[in-house]
């Protein structure tokens, strides 16, 4: 995924919650592109399935493994439809508000893992299709933590695991060239090897021969992602509880977020923008480096351009981490739940998990699949020789991930769109943003 991301789902639009809500009420189609409910496309009992994702999932028939069309040649009564969103958030606040009345919902929603928490809890775990029963899924071929992350209390599976976000730093090789920096992978690794303040020193010096326009970092906000995402403790304390405040992970994503926004390092970007900021300056060649979880490859791909083939090359990160994520849920209140169920369980089986890893570099979370020679010897046509499945491979087989709460993505929303954001496009004091932040989530987070 998907931090998109970040998939993201990794890119949140600045804005309240209240305006949020006044948006979706006011009608914002953003989960299934129109009023279908899931109704057969046609008299002959087709039927319409739906599937509600955000960022960068890999399955459509344009860009991605081309599954759809897979199914549906095996499946001739099925017809599958997608309806996709950049902004992770706004498709979260969607989801939740149709999910209470519902209706308008799609027949498989993609559900990212910071609001995984959320969609197990007591309030919403009853709105989802139990996939351990439903679908015919191997829940055994699946990562252990990853299945357990999205298991109810009382023993529901909600969703089914798409992908993981092992941890790379993506860079522009054209660019580091110009501005007197390496550009083998491995030595570009070595530049910041182990340490995040390295990263920010190797920026510095970019920025002393660096090409007139360009910056060495897309966004501040991004690099708080990442950072936090390479901690053992984020947003959440051992028992699940919001510790967000104290958590030393926050501390240090934000610390390091804000010396590279005043710095004058990064482009100043919002990743996921709306307007397509940030996908131009891909296009333009505005930036240097990107956090790069294994699903913003695809991104990469898609942004860049075939211009920019070639151009962009992978190293290790300076610590080890796991950025986004998600998982496929049927909604309980569907026309067509068993046909959903076997579609998501379709999606998420290693055969389909392999096909989008070579299209789209999304690394699976099915056990087998992560390990096998079709992954970890794979390389994207994009990246050159690059061995792109060997980095992932590798930085996935460290992943620990890190305890979850219900708000953990609700939380790095603020500290991101209204905190980090404020100081970077705003020259906002960081204290003054922190305090905002807190504000914001005593606020609006009932806990």
């Amino acid at each position: 995924m998907r931090t998109s991301s970040s998939r993201r789902a990794p890119g949140r639009a600045r804005r309240t919650a209240v305006t949020a809500v006044a948006a979706l009420t006011a009608g914002t189609a953003l989960l299934t592109g129109c009023g279908g409910d899931g109704e057969d496309a046609a008299g002959d009992g087709t039927i319409t399935l739906r599937v509600g994702t955000f960022g960068s999932f890999g399955y459509d028939d344009k860009t991605g493994a081309k599954l759809y069309a897979e199914y549906e040649k095996s499946h001739p009564g099925i017809k599958i439809v997608e309806s996709n969103v950049a902004d992770g958030q706004k498709y979260w606040d969607t989801l939740k508000l149709r999910l209470s009345r519902n209706s308008g919902l799609a027949d498989v929603q993609a559900v990212e893992v910071g609001y995984i928490a959320e969609a197990t809890g007591a309030s919403m775990a009853d709105k989802w299709v139990d996939l351990s029963r439903n679908g015919g899924a191997d829940l055994g071929a699946f990562l252990d933590w990853k299945v357990k992350q999205a298991t109810t209390a009382d023993g529901r599976v909600i969703g089914l695991g798409t992908d993981i976000g092992p941890m790379a730093i993506c860079y522009n090789k054209e660019l580091f060239a110009k501005a007197r920096l390496p550009t083998e992978r491995t030595e570009v690794g070595r530049l910041w090897a182990g340490d995040w303040s390295k990263f920010l020193e190797a920026g510095k010096t970019y920025r002393k021969s660096a090409p007139a326009g360009t910056f060495f970092h897309d966004s501040a906000s991004g690099l708080f992602n990442a950072v936090v995402s390479s901690e053992p403790e984020q947003y959440a304390g051992a028992g699940g509880e919001l510790a967000w405040e104290n958590s030393p992970g926050v501390r240090k994503a934000w610390d390091t977020a804000v010396a590279a926004a005043q710095s004058g390092i990064t482009a100043k970007l919002r990743q996921f923008d709306e307007k397509g900021t940030w996908n131009a300056a891909f296009k333009n060649s505005k930036f240097a480096t990107v956090a790069c979880p294994s699903w913003m490859t695809g991104i990469i791909k898609d942004q860049a351009g075939s211009a920019n083939q070639g151009k962009w090359d992978i190293a290790s990160p300076p610590v080890a981490g796991n950025w986004g994520g998600a998982f496929l849920a049927v909604p309980k209140s569907g026309k067509h739940t068993k046909e959903a169920a076997e579609l998501a369980a379709w999606l998420t089986a290693p055969e389909q998990h392999a096909k989008v890893f070579a299209v789209n570099g999304n690394i699976p979370s099915t056990k087998n699949t992560l390990s096998s020679s079709a992954v970890v010897g794979a390389k994207l046509p994009y990246f050159g020789d690059t061995p792109v499945g060997e980095i992932f491979a590798a930085a996935a087989a460290g992943i620990r991930p890190a305890p979850i709460s219900r708000w953990d993505g609700q939380v790095k929303t603020f500290l991101t769109d209204n905190g980090i954001l404020d100081i970077e496009q705003r020259g906002t004091d960081p204290a003054k943003a922190w305090e905002n932040v807190k504000k914001l989530v005593d606020d609006k987070i009932d806990q």
